[in-house]
């Protein structure tokens, strides 16, 4: 996929998009994993992500926040990498002016991210979040949440326990007018490890049943 370098708050962000070739295609904007714990554009949740909505006639974007990999700046604790996500929905809508519509997909500290910018931008219409940490971060801005969308943990998950983010998921399906989903990978760990296709079958389900099952797209490499 090509790579792509733009303009965000502190500096330069680097990024790898994939371009639909439909016309009026929605974005998709997908969030790495804590920046301080490894976590990169690379992370292979984040990969997967980005292909599962490629395949199914997105515009994705994945990039690096503001001090991974070549991507300027350093890191500032949630703020600036809410204007970095910000920064990359902008350049994804340039880019895409037709868009209809755009979701957010984030994993961890990037789901935390993703439903913080989710908050602030209406034409979000869906969002993944893999694994939110509700025991680390707070996740009680959510209230009430604008758009439908799919939480996914691991039953084993000792980062970011289950029980610590049951609360804001019953909080919102509360909620009038949208959908939350909450499914389960079981045998999973916060990573999930050895579990990953199993987490990406369930988004991706999700996904079918929201967009009606589109037909698949194939793309040509996953060699980045």
């Amino acid at each position: 996929m090509p790579e792509v370098i733009f303009n965000g708050p502190a500096g330069r962000l680097e990024g790898r998009f994939h371009a639909s070739k439909q016309r009026g295609a929605p974005i998709a904007i997908i969030l790495h994993p804590h920046p301080q714990f490894g976590g990169t554009m690379n992370n292979q949740i984040v990969y997967h992500l980005y292909y599962a909505f490629a395949e199914r006639g997105f515009s994705v974007l994945r990039f690096n926040f503001r001090g991974v990999g070549r991507s300027q700046g350093s890191f500032d604790h949630g703020q600036g990498e809410l204007s970095d996500a910000a920064a990359a929905l902008d350049w994804a809508q340039a880019i895409s002016p037709e868009a209809r519509s755009c979701w957010i997909a984030g994993v961890s500290f990037g789901s935390w991210i993703g439903m913080q910018l989710l908050m602030r931008r209406p034409e979000i219409e869906g969002f993944i979040s893999i694994a939110p940490p509700a025991n680390r971060f707070d996740f009680t801005f959510l209230a009430p949440c604008p758009s439908s969308g799919l939480f996914v943990h691991g039953d084993q998950d000792r980062v970011a326990p289950i029980k610590d983010v049951t609360g804001v998921i019953e909080k919102l399906k509360t909620q009038k007018g949208i959908l939350i989903e909450h499914a389960v990978v079981e045998g999973a760990n916060h990573f999930f490890e050895d579990r990953v296709e199993d987490l990406i079958g369930k988004v991706g389900a999700y996904l079918d049943r929201r967009l009606g099952n589109p037909p698949k797209i194939p793309i040509a490499a996953r060699g980045d």
